[in-house]
């Protein structure tokens, strides 16, 4: 299940956000969100459980390029 459900085409602020996926040294679990360049802050936009899953949250914010990932 996905939390965070957004309709296609959001856009974020590259200038405030930068897309990380944040991911679990112990179970694995990742989840795709934001963090802000001002604070450090975490955003949770959805889990990823698979390629699906992560190319879905690319399509919904226009991401290309490499996403980096945080643990």
């Amino acid at each position: 299940m996905k939390f965070g459900k957004h309709p296609s085409g959001l856009r974020y602020d590259e200038t405030v956000k930068t897309p990380v996926i944040r991911a679990s040294i112990c179970t694995g679990e990742q989840v795709a969100g934001f963090i802000r360049k001002e604070d450090g802050t975490f955003e949770e936009i959805m889990l990823i459980r698979d390629a699906a899953d992560l190319q879905f949250f690319r399509d919904q914010y226009g991401i290309a390029g490499d996403i980096k990932k945080i643990y």
